[in-house]
């Protein structure tokens, strides 16, 4: 992980960039992605199909891969349509700009959340349930949220993630998540952040347990109802993934106070964002 400095990076983060970085060989990948597209819809896929048939005949972990799949082509597109663009290749921008709109409209995770929000606000909930076992099933981390909150003996840990185009390279599978954390203390006593500990998985399920003193070079201080809010990022080589962890803190006006954990609850790492993000 790396802390984000520099004021266009937070910039960047805050207003969720639409910047792209430049890779090659976009008629490739764009014909590579309308093949993709059109193979489903013929073999009766997900984008061809109702939302009750969302992964009928496959099993979790092919429905899974499936959906890692998806999104690295659609990562890979958006890139691709900026060069194309810059080249004056008018047509072929237009071309990807439709398979990444086709995208958005058929891929199965986008509409189920559609589906399963429509459901709840007019409370059919037979229907909800059903449309959020369909997103258990096609992708198991789907409706985790990029966003966090959570309270652990009056210490509260916000967190929101951001995809990063612009530092990111699908074509390379790197891909750049910034992430904000704010922390407030609600407690009566001062208390000191003192050490960082993060659990990392991807979507292939590789965990990667990041340990560290403090946050961004520091070790603050935080007085009753006062907070502390900092900015980081992670690096992942897939397309979604999720964090936890925890931070370590001690009650300073106690002699001897023993330390204590602030959990930093479950958070989502997803190039698609979730549906709470501001538009």
């Amino acid at each position: 992980m790396h802390s984000l400095p520099s004021l266009k990076a937070l910039t960047d983060f805050t207003a969720g960039t639409r910047t792209f970085f430049r890779v090659r060989s976009s008629a490739f990948v764009s014909r590579h992605w309308l093949n993709f597209r059109d193979s489903r819809n013929e073999n009766g896929g997900e984008g061809a199909s109702s939302s009750s048939n969302f992964g009928s005949g496959m099993g979790s972990e092919d429905n899974a891969s499936s959906f890692l799949s998806r999104t690295q082509n659609y990562a890979l597109l958006k890139p691709q349509m900026e060069v194309a663009a810059q080249s004056e290749d008018y047509e072929e921008a237009a071309r990807i700009l439709d398979s990444l709109k086709s995208f958005e409209e058929e891929e199965p995770v986008l509409r189920l959340r559609g589906l399963l929000k429509e459901a709840i606000s007019e409370e059919r909930f037979e229907d909800a349930a059903r449309h959020q076992d369909e997103l258990n099933e096609i992708a198991p981390h789907s409706l985790l949220k990029c966003s966090s909150n959570a309270t652990t003996l009056g210490i509260r840990a916000q967190v929101r993630s951001v995809y990063i185009e612009g530092r990111s390279q699908p074509s390379k599978g790197q891909y750049f998540f910034a992430y904000r954390i704010k922390i407030t203390n609600d407690s009566d006593c001062p208390v000191q952040l003192l050490r960082r500990h993060w659990i990392i998985t991807d979507a292939n399920e590789k965990i990667e347990n990041v340990w560290g003193i403090g946050v961004i070079a520091e070790q603050p201080v935080m007085p009753p109802r006062m907070g502390f809010e900092y900015s980081s990022a992670c690096p992942l080589s897939t397309p979604n993934g999720r964090m936890e962890g925890d931070f370590e803190m001690k009650h300073i006006d106690r002699v001897g106070s023993r330390t204590f954990n602030v959990a930093v609850a479950l958070f989502s790492l997803s190039i698609l964002g979730d549906e709470s993000e501001p538009s």
